[in-house]
């Protein structure tokens, strides 16, 4: 069953998160990662924002998505994220 990730960004060097996604998207797409939504904030309906982009990705599996987030491809990537933007990560299991 699919999994989605889906990240809160608030971006504090523009140029290192832009690497960070380009780079993170190569590693993600050999573990079956499709990009679902990319978005800038319109405006905070209720809450609090405290950030600027949000971003899904789905991946085949909760496995495929565990996979990728601790695989040695990524793990040299998590400096340049902290560099780039602050993220909130989040892990979703499809249910139903």
């Amino acid at each position: 069953m699919s999994a989605l990730m889906i990240s809160t960004i608030a971006v504090k060097d523009a140029a290192k998160f832009q690497e960070y996604l380009a780079k993170t998207q190569e590693v993600a797409q050999t573990f079956g990662a499709e990009l679902v939504f990319r978005g800038k904030l319109d405006r905070v309906l209720n809450g609090n924002g405290g950030h600027q982009i949000v971003v899904v990705a789905k991946f085949p599996s909760a496995e495929k998505l565990n996979a990728w987030f601790d695989s040695p491809e990524y793990q040299p990537l998590i400096p340049l994220r902290e560099e780039g933007a602050h993220m909130n990560m989040t892990a979703y299991d499809a249910i139903g």
